[in-house]
């Protein structure tokens, strides 16, 4: 019997797990990515709960922890960068969790132990897809015709393949926070903690290390201005007038964005959704679920995904069945996640004096010996007690 076959949008970590584990288990996979290269660079993700297992199954532990970023700790500090409180990072779920890399140096881990077999097209885009009972087939802008028995959407928050399959079911929700991230160069007054500065008007302002010689940066506040919808320019120019008078390393890092090449502005939106598969097309990572840095962990989700899809499938006797199974073992991992309260965004983000020192107060509290055990639970995600499910040993190919 021939080997079904799967195109997967997007090559970042879910479409990259996606390929890794279908081709695993005997699928034929074509990977489209609409940039022209590799997409390298980016902000801090990790790696945890059954992620982990996940990463240890690939054989991609030790390469991946190769790549940490050297971060230690996480302490908020004032605005003299004095620290005020600690986040629990004992374990490897902490605040700082074990496995912690940059988002493009865990991606390109994945890309470079593929199994062989997988073909991945840069510079491409879907436009165009036909689903019938037998076939799923996709056109792409460049005029390529692909027939599969599966289409894999892994193409982030603002999928447009998934607006274009799934628009009456995608469920977008505007946390209200914009930020923007970017790789300034490091100080002497840098070290190897994620140090945050919470001030009045909803601000915050990151700076974590990196192991490339450089440091991470990002400011957050609240807003409803859709500043992603900004050029580059105008962005900065709207974060300076926002921070205007923050203090701390805000001038250093705004000035450190005027001259990094990968500033990156973006509105904070969840997506719910009821259903992440119709027929022979299928979503993964956050173009089904888009969990936002505010819920975290998902770097963790996307990889778990690649793997639950391909198991469910392999022991499968329909695609229907094994889709089912899919979003049965993943929903409680993502609701988890979104489901946080809504006070979560207030708290964060105090917009008055009296506001930040409610919240400093409460930091300090939180992170008490007393309560840090508690706290460090709030960092624990894609945890689950129930086994991955197993990867038939014939799969349906």
């Amino acid at each position: 019997m021939a080997a079904r076959h799967a195109v997967i949008s997007g090559a970042s970590i879910a479409g990259l797990s996606a390929a890794f584990w279908l081709r695993r288990t005997g699928w034929d996979v074509t990977v489209l990515e609409r940039a022209a290269a590799f997409r390298d660079g980016g902000q801090n993700v990790d790696v945890r709960g059954v992620a982990r297992e996940v990463l240890e199954r690939m054989g991609l532990t030790g390469a991946v922890k190769a790549q940490n970023t050297t971060e230690t700790g996480t302490v908020f500090v004032d605005e003299r960068g004095e620290v005020l409180a600690e986040l629990p990072s004992a374990g490897p779920d902490g605040a700082t969790a074990e496995l912690e890399v940059l988002r493009g140096d865990f991606a390109r881990v994945v890309l470079e132990h593929l199994p062989e077999g997988v073909e991945i097209t840069y510079g491409d885009t879907i436009s165009e897809v036909s689903d019938d009972a037998d076939a799923v087939t996709v056109t792409t802008a460049s005029g390529r015709v692909l027939t599969a028995d599966l289409l894999v959407v892994a193409e982030g928050v603002r999928s447009a393949t998934r607006d274009r399959l799934f628009g009456d079911q995608v469920d977008r929700r505007d946390l209200g926070i914009t930020m923007v991230f970017g790789t300034i160069p490091r100080t002497a007054s840098d070290d190897s903690r994620w140090r945050w500065h919470t001030t009045t008007g909803g601000r915050q302002i990151h700076l974590r290390p990196d192991h490339h010689g450089t440091t991470r940066a990002m400011l957050a506040c609240t807003s409803e201005a859709d500043v992603a919808r900004l050029d580059r320019a105008d962005a900065l120019a709207w974060f300076r007038q926002r921070y205007a008078g923050t203090g701390w390393e805000t001038r250093r890092v705004l000035d450190g964005f005027e001259t990094s090449d990968d500033v990156y502005v973006d509105q904070l939106t969840q997506i719910r959704m009821p259903v992440w598969h119709r027929g022979r097309v299928c979503l993964a990572g956050d173009a089904g679920w888009c969990v936002t840095p505010m819920g975290g962990g998902g770097a963790s989700l996307a990889l778990v995904s690649g793997y639950v899809l391909a198991a469910c499938l392999s022991s499968a006797d329909r695609l229907e069945d094994g889709l089912v199974a899919y979003e049965e073992w993943m929903r409680p991992l993502v609701d988890d996640v979104q489901n946080f309260p809504g006070w979560l965004v207030r708290f964060a983000y105090p917009q008055t004096r009296t506001g930040l020192a409610l919240r400093r107060v409460a930091d300090k509290i939180v992170t008490s010996r007393l309560l840090s055990p508690l706290t460090a639970k709030l960092t624990q995600v894609a945890a689950t007690t129930k086994p991955l499910p197993p990867i038939a040993a014939r799969p349906h190919v």
